[in-house]
């Protein structure tokens, strides 16, 4: 599994169903070895599974290409798998390679990376590039919902695997929500990379325009983005808290299910980790209005397109079992047990083709 920075699990959704993933299938008996960019990183084993860290480029654009070159000359030199899972489009350079080492490899999607903010430019015409380009080379397709599935269909007349993430429905309680002077139910939640095509900015302007006096607390950073950080915080009030990144598993599960609502901002990825961990949390949820996230939400979800629209869901907005209905579709939709299971008959395929 390559093209992530790896486990243990700190930072995306990716890590997380490496993670995941990965651990089930070491359960299962397979032996599966983990590409990872995590500096000063000692552990070579983690549930099971084989790490191996390898150094990167610390730049936006070369990091992750920088760690998935090495992690490809080791995988053909030195492990030579049966099979590889390669995680983001962008990396469909090394396609090439691993098909010549008679490497079955599997490319993920992630969400129509060009167009996200922080790749305009000379970013955005790579990403386009790398897309078309895995999709043509890669011998199999994994898109994490429907709707990337459709998009590759219609662009390039290509059929993929659909496997989404995974997510737990979780009850947690709430005594560790002291720590950061929250009250279970008492406060509003964003958590995401403070991107433009997140949606955090009109978020925080909906909620200033708003009456609500909850306070809104948004989790979360961005590399490489700080003149957005800096856009996002400008119109916030007193209301308004930002409090970074939280690595804490069981703190973020604590604020997850005892938020009053979740907002979910993202608009060009697929089946958003974060969105699901809301859901199996069983969140009140606001999110973006895109084909993404009515796909996943099953339309069950409240949601918005502006500030305005922010604005006023806050406003006339009562509690309803809606969290109850979402946990419901985690469990018999989102399961982690389920993905891999999904995971483990395309790696069946791709051994046998």
């Amino acid at each position: 599994m390559m093209g992530t920075r790896g486990v243990p699990a700190l930072y995306g959704g990716f890590e997380t169903a490496v993670e995941e993933i990965g651990s089930r299938l070491a359960e299962r008996g397979y032996e599966v070895t983990v590409y990872c960019r995590n500096p000063g990183q000692k552990i070579t084993q983690y549930k099971g599974m084989k790490l191996v860290n390898l150094p990167a480029i610390r730049h936006r654009m070369a990091e992750t290409l920088s760690h998935t070159s090495l992690s490809a000359v080791h995988a053909i030199i030195k492990d030579h798998p049966d099979a590889c899972l390669l995680m983001n489009a962008g990396n469909a350079p090394f396609l090439g390679p691993l098909r010549l080492a008679k490497i079955p490899t599997a490319i993920h999607l992630d969400g129509l990376e060009s167009r996200r903010e922080k790749w305009r430019g000379l970013g955005a015409r790579y990403y386009r590039w790398a897309e078309k380009s895995a999709v043509k080379h890669g011998a199999f397709i994994i898109a994490d919902a429907q709707g990337i599935a459709s998009h590759v269909a219609d662009q390039y007349g290509r059929q993929s695997e659909v496997i989404a993430y995974g997510a737990d429905v979780i009850n947690p309680p709430s005594n560790r929500l002291a720590e950061l002077n929250l009250n279970a139910g008492q406060y509003h939640l964003i958590v995401a990379r403070l991107e433009p095509e997140n949606h955090v900015l009109e978020s925080v302007v909906g909620y200033t325009q708003s009456k609500d006096s909850k306070p809104m607390v948004v989790v979360g950073s961005a590399p490489y983005s700080d003149w957005y950080i800096n856009k996002v915080k400008s119109p916030a009030d007193s209301r308004t808290r930002f409090l970074g990144g939280i690595y804490d598993q069981e703190l973020l599960n604590q604020l997850y299910a005892h938020a009053a609502t979740y907002t979910h901002g993202h608009s060009v990825g697929g089946t958003n980790p974060s969105l699901l961990r809301a859901m199996g949390a069983g969140a009140q949820i606001f999110a973006f209005d895109c084909d993404f996230n009515r796909e996943v939400t099953d339309n069950l979800a409240l949601y918005w397109k502006n500030s305005h629209d922010y604005m006023t869901l806050l406003d006339s907005y009562t509690p309803s079992d809606m969290g109850s209905k979402l946990q419901q579709r985690v469990a018999q939709v989102y399961q982690w047990g389920r993905i891999t299971d999904q995971y483990e008959a395309l790696i069946k395929k791709m051994v046998e083709a």
